[in-house]
This record gives C-alpha cells, sequence and structure tokens, in this order.
C-alpha cells in the first residue's frame, strides 16, 4: 500500500477536525522520528498509544515495537486506521475514551511503555489515572503544550515548580526530548509544545506515612503562591499548635512559601503532621 503523509490522508478521507477533541495531527516526519527514539521503544515492547489520529506516529510505533494499542475517540477516525494498518499484525485498535477505557485489562498486567500526543485540554487528567491507577506502565513519552511539560519538569525555586512538578517526581524521573513549533502539526496550534518522557522509578521518590496527607500538604502549600505556608495550610484545618510544632520538628521555616520546599521537605513535614494528628487521636 502506498504510504500518504498526514495531510495526504486527511485528503483522501475527507476527515474534518474536531476542534472540542483538540486534534492536531503531526506532519513533521521529524519529529515522529524523535519520538521514537526518544521512547527507547525495541520489538520487546508493548506500547500503548493514545489518540493515534489518521496513524502517522502509529506506523512508525509499529515498526519499532512489537505490539502497539491505541485508543482513539474519534470514531470517524477508526476506519482510516483500520484501513491504513490493516497490514500490521502487531496492531490492536480500541475505540474509546482512554480516561473511561481499562488499561489494565489491555496490558494484561505485563509491562508497557506509553506514547501520545495529547491533547491540551486533557493532558492533566490523562497523566493523573496514568500515574496514581495501578496500571503497569514503564514510560510515558508524551508531547503536550511547552508551559505544562515545563511544570512536569521544574524543580524547586523555579516559577513553574507546583503541585503536578511534585506529583511528576514523587512517581517518575522526567527527561525533555525536543521543542515542537505550531508548524509541524495540522491544523497548528497557537502555542509550542515539548516531547517529554517520564521514567517509572523502582521506588517513589520519598515514602510518606500518610500518602493522602502528603499530597493534600502538596496541593494546599501551591494553592495561594505569593502566601506563605503559615497562611496557605491554613484552609487544611490542622490545630495552629500542631502546625506550628510540626514545622519546628521538621526543620521547616513556615515563613517560606510552597514553591521552596523540595519534595522531600513536604515529606518530611507531612510526617511531622501525621505524628502529632496521631497523638491527638489517641489521647
Amino acid at each position: 500500500m502506498e504510504r500518504l503523509n498526514t495531510k495526504e490522508l486527511v485528503k483522501k478521507y475527507g476527515f474534518r477536525f474536531t476542534k472540542s477533541l483538540g486534534q492536531n495531527f503531526l506532519v513533521d516526519p521529524t519529529v515522529v522520528r524523535d519520538i521514537i527514539e526518544g521512547s527507547n521503544i525495541t520489538k520487546a515492547d508493548h506500547v500503548i498509544e493514545i489518540g493515534p489520529g489518521v496513524g502517522t506516529l502509529t506506523r512508525a510505533l509499529l515498526e519499532a515495537a512489537g505490539q502497539v494499542t491505541a485508543v482513539e475517540i474519534d470514531s470517524a477516525l477508526i476506519p482510516i486506521l483500520k484501513e491504513e494498518l490493516k497490514n500490521y499484525d502487531n496492531f490492536r485498535l480500541i475505540e474509546g475514551d482512554v480516561l473511561k477505557t481499562d488499561l489494565k485489562a489491555l496490558t494484561q498486567g505485563a509491562p508497557v511503555k506509553v506514547v501520545a500526543n495529547l491533547p491540551y485540554y486533557v493532558t492533566t487528567p490523562i497523566l493523573l489515572r496514568l500515574l496514581e491507577e495501578d496500571f503497569p506502565w514503564q514510560s510515558i513519552t508524551i508531547m503536550i503544550q511547552k508551559e505544562v511539560a515545563m511544570r512536569l519538569n521544574a524543580g524547586p525555586g523555579t516559577k513553574d515548580y507546583g503541585s503536578l512538578s511534585v506529583l511528576i517526581s514523587y512517581y517518575a524521573d522526567t527527561e525533555l526530548i525536543r521543542l515542537v513549533t505550531p508548524v509541524s502539526f495540522i491544523p497548528q496550534p497557537k502555542v509550542d509544545s515539548l516531547v517529554i518522557r517520564l521514567d517509572r522509578r523502582s521506588q517513589r521518590r520519598v515514602a510518606p506515612k500518610d500518602e493522602q496527607l502528603f499530597f493534600q500538604l502538596v496541593r494546599q502549600s501551591f494553592a495561594m503562591r505569593r502566601k506563605t505556608l503559615h497562611n496557605t495550610l491554613k484552609p487544611m484545618g490542622i490545630d495552629p499548635v500542631i502546625m506550628a510544632d510540626s514545622f519546628a520538628a521538621a526543620g521547616i521555616d513556615p515563613g517560606r512559601r510552597g514553591e521552596t520546599l523540595t519534595i522531600e521537605e513536604f515529606a518530611r513535614l507531612s510526617d511531622e503532621i501525621k505524628e502529632r494528628l496521631g497523638h491527638e487521636e489517641n489521647q
């Protein structure tokens, strides 16, 4: 079968882009190449691709990986993908919303690598689902809005550092692969994109005594960025004496802002709060 590029495929099938789905298809073969190389995919890998579009990246994944399972929400793309990729026996196509798909069932418990050109509007929900569910991913290589990618990769004391940075750091190590400008897509988005890879850590970066409290503390610490921790953590409703004692025991100045704390400091403060809350409950 003749290999058509993205623009030719869109024209061949008379495909109409759906704005509400945030569809932007890759037209730059160098980006496809860099995603494949940057994701470290081999013939031993099972890849789950989210949002294959007309299959431009999918075809390259099929040639690099042992198995590719693509999840596509747009029913109009299903017949295109089936026709264009019908000669690949290592291809499986799932029609559905990745936020509602049973991903664990797709993997049958075996490790997988995730690759995706994610629509900007669902980047965070999809990432949170992949990270927080009991799902055996080894790496996640995604092309997302540059601003979001910088937040995923940010460290303490930088303008991009936030609760999402801490969450990503908890589960994974990150590596920026390349910048992608709007001319690499049809239709062209209004912002630059970045390809970033998340490599799952064999152990979580920290081991808080109460994971739920830890994440609540992190989220609240960034809720009002310009305020000190002393003020921004008040809505958690914890006794001020317990908070003061916890700060002191953790060696953290409550006059600091959340954006200056490392993930280790967040874990230490969380553990001190947990310990004092436990003592209070036992009295």
